[in-house]
């Protein structure tokens, strides 16, 4: 699944540059712009998903101290 999704990133990124070149042609500043965007987005996504797997490694290791206790 996580393999499925870095591939679904990887397209958006691929077409979000696309579409920047395209675009550069006619105002320079376009491609700057939706290349800051895209880069945004995406280390958004990736701190999202950090966050998300540290909270659920952290949960699941308190979890496991209290099946340890009588």
């Amino acid at each position: 699944m996580g393999f499925l999704k870095f591939l679904a990133f990887t397209g958006l990124a691929v077409l979000c540059l696309l579409i920047a070149v395209v675009a550069s042609g006619s105002a320079p500043w376009y491609f700057a712009w939706m290349l800051g965007t895209m880069m945004i987005v995406l280390l958004a996504a990736a701190g999202g998903i950090l966050f998300e797997t540290q909270f659920a490694e952290s949960k699941e290791h308190k979890n496991s101290r209290r099946k340890g206790k009588p």
